[in-house]
């Protein structure tokens, strides 16, 4: 039996390309350096503001307890006239009610002792 005659596959003369095994991936965004300082700065910005916020804030706050404190007076004063004008109409049904009732005083007490007291007519809260 004879063989057959076979003919090896070689390299071509001067041999294959390389093989490129190494990644040439393109550069996408900005480096870590950059976004570290970006985040940086956008934080120190966003504190600069918090800052001149609360200064702003406590302004408004001391503005507000100061025009309370200067409206009190006048707000006591509209206190007492309404006190007084539901006193006087107060009074005035009682004269309409009880004006049938022999010896009834109107705007009299009716405890003979000072013991029983009207309780305070105006309460300040601050």
């Amino acid at each position: 039996m004879s063989m057959p005659n076979y003919k090896q596959d070689m390299p071509p003369p001067g041999g294959f390309e390389p093989v490129r095994y190494k990644r040439s991936l393109p550069i996408r965004g900005p480096s870590g350096a950059v976004i570290f300082a970006s985040v940086l700065g956008l934080c120190t910005f966003g504190f600069y503001r918090v800052y001149h916020g609360n200064l702003e804030k406590k302004e408004l706050n001391r503005e507000k307890a100061w025009s309370r404190i200067h409206l009190i007076p006048m707000l006591l004063a509209e206190q007492d006239r309404d006190l007084y004008r539901r006193e006087v109409a107060a009074l005035e049904r009682e004269k309409e009610i009880m004006k049938d009732v022999e010896g009834w005083e109107p705007g009299k007490s009716v405890w003979n002792n000072e013991e029983h007291r009207k309780p305070p007519k105006s309460i300040v809260i601050m």
